[in-house]
């Protein structure tokens, strides 16, 4: 297989920057990757191979500076696409065209990435799979809803990929698949022109095999000068969160935190145990019911036309949102307020906190994304969180940490996953012609 197709996005970025390759190299490499592991893998909703070369040759001719040519990228299929459909995985939406990109696509796309395909989720990033497997395994789910996504940047078949994150849909995925994820703070990139399914809480993430294509695409997305790069000058100080629900995280998961942990100890690192206050303890439910009503209310006009194309879980989770009473509504969202409040206390202590990133390794069979119990709480608090991988699992599959930074601190939580992914060693996606 060609080795251009395994480079991560800044590295893709210099070379093209010092002439040692052309986007158009760039693209064939991972889409002949893509045509060689699609039976397998399933990554993506749409793929028009002539019509990302064409755009690639266009980027090459440029003799504008744009600061992401030679980055490439894969758009979850909830996210607006001018040229190319927009589905959220629904026969609803099958060849539908949008009149414009999204926001977020825009702003990558002016700076000069190169967006690959439309990559497969989850039914309106919900809970009712794609056909996408687990590269590492494809008799595993590779998570939800950014099934594809997820997939697409572990096997090598693009760069970097947009995923978002309603309960775990970034953290969980990375995890699974053995890639980076970060999902930003809530509100920090725009999410205009994605399909929405939560107003409080849907959140834009990305996946990439290398931090700094996390910077870059930061950068891209904000206002000049709003996107700082930051860097660890000292022994940071953490706090190890466990969760409520300790006793739901596989032996592994246990092992490689606790093994984790160990290590950042022994590298210098400050490290305190903290307990969450037992309010937390209800958070996740109220995360899942804030969910579902948002939904019912988002999803009402595909409900009400074409209900019958909706999957048996949608449905459900549609109705169980429409049977929430405004009391629980409000009171789901009080108790959010208040681990906001306490939350920055604990920030007040420490640069991030470490916790799981997902229950185990990626299960068996397809019918499932898996449970996003690890991620709920910091996405209805707003946090930034980012993945990675740390340990090998049962069959040598990945498992992953998150590092959960003070809302809007999202290069430091950045800057701190990747100190603490370097120090952690553990277990990496295999370089291309290693594996698959």
């Amino acid at each position: 297989m060609n080795p251009l197709a395994g480079l991560s996005g800044a590295e893709a970025i210099r070379r093209v920057r010092q002439g040692e390759t052309t986007v158009e190299a760039l693209a064939e490499a991972q889409l002949d990757r893509a045509a060689a592991r699609e039976a397998q893998v399933r990554a993506w909703a749409y793929l028009a191979p002539e019509q990302v070369l064409s755009e690639a040759r266009r980027l090459d001719r440029s003799q504008d500076l744009l600061p992401l040519k030679g980055l490439t990228i894969g758009v979850k299929d909830i996210i607006d696409t001018a040229d190319m459909p927009t589905a959220c995985g629904s026969p609803i939406y099958a060849g539908h065209r949008p009149a414009a990109d999204a926001v977020s696509v825009a702003r990558l796309r002016a700076a000069g990435a190169l967006v690959m395909g439309k990559a497969v989720t989850a039914e309106f990033a919900t809970y009712t799979p794609g056909p996408t497997r687990n590269p590492l395994d494809p008799a595993r789910t590779p998570g939800g809803s950014s099934s594809g996504s997820a997939a697409a940047v572990a096997d090598c078949q693009v760069q970097t990929a947009f995923g978002t994150q309603t309960a775990g849909s970034v953290i969980r995925p990375a995890s699974f698949c053995g890639t980076l994820g970060f999902k930003a703070s809530y509100g920090r990139f725009s999410y205009q022109g994605a399909h929405r399914l939560s107003l409080t809480l849907d959140t834009l993430g990305f996946f990439a095999r290398d931090f700094e294509d996390f910077q870059f695409i930061g950068r891209a997305l904000c206002v000049a000068g709003q996107w700082r790069p930051v860097a660890i000058k000292d022994k940071p100080r953490l706090a190890y969160v466990r969760t409520p629900w300790w006793d739901q995280a596989s032996p592994a998961v246990r092992a490689a935190m606790d093994e984790t942990v160990a290590r950042l100890k022994a590298a210098g690192a400050e490290v305190i145990e903290v307990d969450l206050p037992p309010e937390y303890t209800a958070l996740a439910a109220a995360q899942a019911l804030i969910m579902a009503y948002e939904a019912s209310v988002n999803l009402a006009p595909e409900a009400a036309s074409h209900g019958e194309l909706l999957s048996p879980r949608l449905r459900e989770l549609i109705a169980a949102g429409a049977a929430a009473t405004t009391e629980e509504i409000q009171t789901a969202h009080a108790l959010a307020r208040e681990c906001r409040d306490r939350l920055r206390g604990v920030f007040a202590q420490v640069a991030g906190i470490i916790t799981p990133a997902a229950p185990g390794v990626a299960p068996e069979g397809l019918e499932s994304t898996g449970d996003p119990l690890f991620s709920r709480i910091w996405t209805f608090l707003g946090t930034p969180c980012t993945g990675f991988p740390v340990a090998a699992g049962e069959g040598g599959l990945p498992v992953s940490a998150q590092i959960v930074g003070p809302v809007g601190q999202d290069e430091a939580t950045l800057a701190l996953a990747a100190w603490v992914h370097d120090i952690a060693g553990g277990w990496r996606l295999p370089a291309l012609g290693e594996g698959a």
